[in-house]
């Protein structure tokens, strides 16, 4: 039997997108016939101490020579020095969502830090997996990848039905942990600009791994009178997300940066049309007949693009129709477990970085 290391930094039942992405993929691998080694780093990246870059390469020390390696690139970013130590001794692969150095909030300083940091880390590595064609280039271009090494292993989706889209007045959901990246105050103030029109949102996403972030929004609403048509749902369990979505008209992202976009692909699933930031991988994820997509940090344009499609029915049926259209296009995860396979089984042509 084939054999991997996943190694990722804490609970990978966590759920976030790139939790669910590491959950999923190597999942299907193992139905594919691999057994897959689960290796939890601590829950410190990708601002790792002393203490938790010693358990890292205590980690991969433990690891059999020329094991295939897998680490999510929320720590192999951080860590070049211990990739650097192991990169010849096991066949390391890096899986990046997206550069570390992208996330909204960070000063100039660690910008800068951890853009080197994962330059250097993804040095040591012999193949690199980007989960979109957006992150490709972007590591081609700006972290020095050569193209021969890459493999992109876009986000499976799993089959939906199409949500009822009877709602009036029309119900938005915005679904992602409340972190700067997501935009969710700047979301609000492009509705605030809305109050005229009837309309409801539901923000699904964890209040706990940002507080500051959560509190901050949770301000947002009651000073820009949203209060009675916000509604802060937290963390939803897959039951309550897919209720969540079934009861959605509009999904609507003001995200920064998406190295994928795996709401906007489930938005898809069910049909849903969407308003989105087009940061990152969006333009990619969300095809140009199912939603509006905006520059992102522009409020004033995501009004505009909200206030046409709510008060457009006939453009918000149009969208629809394009959205219903994408499901079927939509890769599955064992799609991507195959990409996966495929960059795996190539480390055996690779020489060493």
């Amino acid at each position: 039997m084939r054999a991997v290391a996943l190694v990722y930094p804490g609970d990978l039942a966590t759920r976030t997108g790139g939790y669910a992405y590491d959950r999923r993929a190597f999942g299907a691998l193992a139905e594919r016939g691999w057994r897959v080694r689960h290796v939890a780093l601590p829950d410190r990246f990708p601002f790792p101490d002393a203490a938790t870059l010693a358990a890292a390469d205590a980690a991969l020390a433990r690891l059999p020579d020329g094991l295939p390696t897998v680490i999510d690139g929320l720590a192999l970013g951080a860590m070049p020095a211990v990739a650097g130590r192991h990169g010849r001794r096991l066949d390391l692969v890096a899986l990046v969502h997206h550069p570390l150095c992208l996330e909204t909030g960070l000063d100039p300083a660690d910008v800068a830090r951890l853009r080197a940091s994962e330059r250097r880390a993804l040095a040591a590595c012999r193949r690199v997996i980007a989960t979109s064609t957006a992150t490709a280039g972007a590591l081609v271009a700006d972290f020095g990848v050569a193209r021969e090494r890459l493999t992109v292993a876009v986000p499976g989706t799993d089959p939906a039905p199409l949500a009822a889209a009877t709602g009036d007045p029309p119900r938005l959901l915005c679904v992602g942990t409340l972190t700067p990246r997501k935009g969710h105050r700047l979301l609000l103030q492009a509705l605030a600009s809305l109050r005229d029109l009837g309309w409801s949102l539901v923000l699904a996403g964890s209040t706990d791994r940002d507080p500051a972030t959560a509190a901050a929004v949770r301000a947002a609403v009651g000073d820009l009178g949203l209060a009675r048509c916000v509604t802060l749902a937290g963390e939803l369990d897959p039951a309550g997300l897919d209720a969540a979505y079934a009861a959605a008209d509009l999904l609507v992202s003001a995200s920064f940066h998406e190295g994928y976009g795996m709401a906007l692909a489930e938005a898809l699933a069910r049909g849903l049309p969407i308003v989105a930031a087009s940061g990152g991988a969006v333009a990619d994820t969300v095809p140009p007949d199912a939603g509006l997509l905006v520059p992102p940090g522009d409020a004033a344009a995501l009004g505009e693009a909200l206030r046409r499609v709510l008060t457009d029915p006939g453009l918000r049926a149009l969208l629809r129709a394009g959205a219903a259209a994408a499901r079927g296009r939509l890769p599955r995860w064992e799609d991507t477990a195959a990409a996966i396979e495929g960059a795996l089984t190539a480390l055996g042509g690779d020489a060493a970085p």
